[in-house]
């Protein structure tokens, strides 16, 4: 069985500890006896005959559903959505999970005498996946057949008659979603799991909505009256998602939900014959060969000589040999409560108390930059707003403590990508960075004809796309006493409202004006992906 997460406290033998610096990494020597780090669980062993369970899962769903070739039946209107390219991340091999499982549901439509089919990405706000995107999903097969006569497409939430309105949840919450799966006689959503904030209502709630519906919990007040969004029981994110599903349902929008798990095999792993030259990222230090310590140091070597642009193509071409470990289907909250089981088993860390100070080191990728750059405001959502949020219980760090993470944080944006972030980074985050202030701007951002016009007809996330961004770190903010980034570029570090620093002893001693001299310290080694449940 492979090894449970585990906290280790450094003492002086303890070997530098990894960080991610963006595209590059460095090797970190942390104070002994105030420092613990936190390791994630080492990948599960994946199912066996991945295709048999996917049949198996769709003719014996959860909950009170019927089998899904007792569901379907010819002159029928069938909707098949499926989760976009913000899952998984990095991209997985091929096949994509999501290919096997679409591929599966068209055999039994075709066999039912369904010839009305449409396949969305549900893509809610974000930008559109380009056809090279889409292929990587769902297949060559499947692309091919349905894309050149339109019936294969990006969710477009500002299309005027594309959008359909459901009715209004019992705390005043408008759900709209896309007309076509909305006046389907079913939904069949496809769904990858990462964390337990993916799934459930959320896919066709949020997956298929647009702003007027996403601006009811895509807001400041509920990121910061939601004590995790990765815990769904404390997540006023799922509660919200939860009353609108109730609406759907209510309003016989009938969905047939596909819920899959992957294990954290991001970089390869001996034990599970996927190791590649990237697998010593997820070993603990001490472990590392000869091998490993070589192949690390040819690895920063290279990266330092190599231009940043250059550098990204490198990382993004990274496919992970993530393995399917569950696929469940059926009724939405039954099938969610299963993948539940499956997400906490492989990422719970048990944590006991809290320290001053937090330190990560933040990776090249985000669900929002994949094949394009890591903005600042990317930066400050994946730290404060994903990694700080993956506790159960409470955060890692005490309130009134400190985060530091290590990353390049460039002054620099995807002009085709990010258009709206770069007119939020200028002419926001200039006059403050104060969530609540920054709410202020927030219409007139979404409601912009521009920015509109690039998300419906090039590959621009939404013009409110980098508020809900800043968002997401909202309930950090709140907590922490100071922000430092170590290796930042300085002018876009103080922008975001944080502390610049050039080294990790820096940033400590900055740290110590803030929570005192000797502070304990956490450091969360990911990727791969941990939830520390902290007591």
């Amino acid at each position: 069985m492979p090894r449970p997460g585990l906290v280790m406290d450094v003492d002086s033998s303890t070997p530098p500890i990894l960080f991610h610096r963006g595209e590059g990494f460095s090797l970190e020597k942390m104070p002994a006896g105030r420092t613990r780090v936190i390791y994630p669980a080492e990948p599960l062993p994946g199912l066996k005959n991945v295709d048999d369970k996917i049949a198996a899962a769709l003719e014996a769903p959860l909950g009170d559903s019927k089998p899904l070739s007792e569901l379907l039946f010819g002159g029928m209107k069938l909707t098949i959505c499926f989760d976009d390219i913000s899952l998984p991340l990095p991209q997985m091999r091929k096949p994509d999970v999501r290919q096997r499982i679409i591929e599966a549901v068209l055999d039994t439509a075709a066999a039912a005498g369904v010839d009305d089919v449409e396949i969305i990405a549900a893509l809610a706000l974000h930008r559109r996946m380009t056809e090279d995107e889409l292929r990587h999903a769902v297949g060559d097969r499947v692309y091919d057949a349905f894309a050149p006569d339109g019936k294969l497409y990006n969710h477009d939430a500002e299309d005027p008659d594309g959008m359909l309105e459901i009715g209004t949840t019992d705390h005043g919450e408008l759900v709209a979603i896309n007309k076509r799966a909305a006046t389907s006689d079913l939904i069949v959503y496809v769904n990858i799991n990462l964390v337990s904030m993916d799934g459930g209502w959320k896919s066709t709630a949020t997956g298929l909505a647009g702003y007027p519906s996403l601006k009811h919990h895509h807001n400041v007040h509920t990121m910061q009256h939601s004590k995790s969004f990765m815990d769904r029981h404390s997540s006023e994110l799922h509660h919200s998602n939860w009353r609108m599903g109730k609406v759907l349902r209510d309003n016989d929008v009938k969905v047939f939900q596909i819920e899959t798990t992957l294990n954290n095999d991001t970089f390869g792993t001996e034990a599970l014959g996927t190791q590649s030259p990237m697998s010593m990222l997820a070993k603990r230090e001490w472990e590392w060969t000869a091998k490993d310590r070589a192949m690390f140091l040819g690895m920063q070597a290279g990266l330092k000589r190599m231009p940043a642009r250059a550098k990204r193509a490198a990382f993004m071409s990274w496919k992970a040999p993530y393995a399917v470990t569950s696929v469940q289907a059926g009724e939405v909250e039954a099938v969610h409560e299963k993948t539940l089981e499956h997400c906490f088993e492989q990422h719970i860390v048990p944590v006991e108390g809290q320290t001053d100070v937090l330190t990560m080191g933040l990776p090249y990728i985000c669900p929002y930059n994949v094949n394009s750059i890591m903005n600042p405001i990317l930066v400050m959502c994946l730290g404060l707003g994903y990694f700080f949020n993956m506790y159960r219980g409470k955060p890692l760090v005490r309130e009134g403590g400190v985060l530091i993470m290590t990353h390049p944080t460039p002054w620099e944006f995807h002009p085709v990508h990010h258009p709206s972030y770069i007119d939020f980074f200028e002419q926001v985050l200039s006059q403050t960075t104060d969530p609540k202030e920054v709410e202020k701007y927030e219409k007139d951002f979404a409601e912009d004809e521009w920015y509109r016009h690039l998300y419906r007809t090039s590959y621009a996330y939404h013009g409110v796309h980098p508020f809900y961004m800043w968002y997401w770190g909202s309930h950090a903010l709140q907590h922490l006493g100071k922000v430092i980034i170590v290796g930042g570029e300085p002018k876009a570090v103080r922008r975001l409202g944080f502390a610049p620093a050039s080294t990790m002893q820096d940033a400590l001693e900055l740290a110590s004006d803030v929570v005192g001299p000797q502070p304990t310290i956490t450091h969360v080694h990911n990727p791969p992906i941990l939830m520390a449940d902290v007591t």
